[in-house]
This record gives structure tokens, C-alpha cells and sequence, in this order.
């Protein structure tokens, strides 16, 4: 089995910095694969990880490399299976690391990486569905930090795009109705592209949006866990910009595979 997430860098600060994949980690066939995309090139202010620092290699072991090992919580740390469960997983089977990785997105508060995976349709009906932790909840209002600890597993919330958001253009909010409407937060950057494809595609509205869970006593970057569902639009190829392109050629991912 083939699983692949990528790594996003934002250079600059973390509220006004350019953000674009720079990385690509697979786990193919028992090993790990890791290898920089274009995005590493073209966003100002990147240097190599520590460790890989040649742009154009192709990097491979049979355990997690340390740059990300070292973002998942140790199994001897007694918090460990509530972490499991704040990201939606059962702690009596721990998933595969990239997909809790993908989930928990290696965010760490020493640096600006964040892991994320790439969507695919859904298996049973062909939507593209996806969870992610919801961005920004540090700067929601009084009213919408007391809002949230109202919600519950199931509640509807919904999406606006910001394209007057002087910090991100891109920005898409995420909100929740009731007797007043309020900002929560965020979606994350990395999904905010394929979140305003969709909103163009099949409308804002149509776009599903749910709380999976409420985590009270997570950090706040894990306060609220999100699922996101929409159909799946004719000729969306989410992932195909540039920036997502290895900088190593097929040819030499090949070799690398079956090496």
C-alpha cells in the first residue's frame, strides 16, 4: 500500500507569510521515500531541512525520518491515547504515522511546517472528503470561544470566503449560526485552495461542513476537529500546480522505487 502526504513551508511570519508545499514524503512499498518539490525553489526564504539538504536527492528509510518522527507524540508520554482520540482515531489502533500526521498536520510552535495529504475521491461515493483541525481559534471573539464550547459532534458549520482578508486573499473562514453568526476560525491554508475551487464549482452552500469533535482539554490547535464533503467536480485535479511537482525527474523516482 501507497500512502503520500506533502510538507508546506510559509516563509516570513506566521500571519503574513507565503505559504507552498516544498516536500513530498511517501511510504511505498515498507520504506520511506522523501523528496523536495518545486515549491522548494521558488518560496522566498526556504533552506533544506536538517538532514536533506540536496534538493535534487532522493531521500529513503525504513523508519520515519527524525524531522517528522520527532512531531508525533512518543507512545510513553501519558497524554498519548487522549491525543489519539482529539485527532479522531482509536487509541486501541494507532494509525499508519503519515496518517496521523495528516490529520495532526506536524505543526510544532518552534517552526512554520505543516503536513497535509493529498485528497483523493472517496472510495464509496466519489466525494472528496477530508478532516482537518480548525486554524485561527486564538483570535476568534469572546462570543465565538463561548459558542464553541457549545458545539457538539454533528453540528453544521459553514464556510465563507474572505477575499478581502488583507493578511491572507485566500483566507476561508469558517462559521456557526445560531442566534448570532459567528467566526470560529479558519480552514487551514493548505486546504483553503481546493476549499475555494469546490465553493466555485458547486457553491459555498453546497459544501458540507461538520464538527467531528470538540477536544476541551486539547490545545487549542486541537480544540476543534472539522470534516469537510462536497461532490467531486468534473476535471478537479487537486495537488497539479507546480509547486507540487518533484524536482527529481519519473525516471529517477523510479529507480528509486524499485531499487
Amino acid at each position: 500500500m501507497n500512502t503520500a502526504v506533502f510538507i508546506a513551508w510559509r516563509g516570513g511570519s506566521l500571519e503574513r507569510g507565503e505559504w507552498s508545499p516544498v516536500a513530498r514524503l511517501d511510504r511505498v512499498d515498507g520504506e520511506y521515500r522523501f523528496v523536495y518539490t518545486q515549491g522548494a525553489r521558488t518560496l522566498a526564504g526556504f533552506h533544506p531541512f536538517p538532514g536533506m539538504t540536496g534538493l535534487e536527492e532522493v531521500y529513503r528509510s525504513e523508519t520515519l525520518f527524525p524531522l517528522f518522527a520527532n512531531r508525533l507524540l512518543s507512545r510513553s508520554r501519558p497524554e498519548y491515547e487522549a491525543w489519539l482520540t482529539w485527532s479522531g482515531f482509536d487509541p486501541h489502533q494507532p494509525p499508519e504515522p503519515l496518517a496521523l500526521l495528516s490529520v495532526t498536520e506536524g505543526i510544532r510552535q518552534t517552526d512554520a511546517l505543516e503536513v497535509f495529504p493529498c485528497p483523493v475521491p472517496d472510495a464509496t461515493d466519489g466525494k472528496y472528503r477530508t478532516h482537518f483541525f480548525l486554524h485561527g481559534l486564538r483570535h476568534a471573539s469572546p462570543k465565538a470561544q463561548a459558542r464553541l464550547a457549545t458545539l457538539r459532534a454533528g453540528d453544521t458549520l459553514s464556510i465563507e470566503l474572505e477575499d478581502d482578508n488583507v493578511h491572507d486573499p485566500q483566507a476561508v473562514a469558517v462559521w456557526v449560526d445560531g442566534e448570532e453568526r459567528l467566526r470560529l476560525g479558519y480552514v487551514p491554508r493548505y486546504l483553503a485552495r481546493d476549499a475555494r475551487t469546490l465553493a466555485n464549482h458547486v457553491g459555498a452552500d453546497a459544501i458540507e461542513l461538520r464538527v467531528v469533535r470538540i477536544n476541551p482539554g486539547a490545545p487549542l490547535q486541537m480544540r476543534l476537529l472539522c470534516s469537510l464533503s462536497a461532490s467531486w467536480p468534473r476535471g478537479f485535479d487537486p495537488c497539479s500546480g507546480i509547486e507540487f511537482q518533484p524536482i527529481v525527474d519519473d525516471l529517477a523516482l523510479a529507480q528509486v522505487v524499485h531499487a
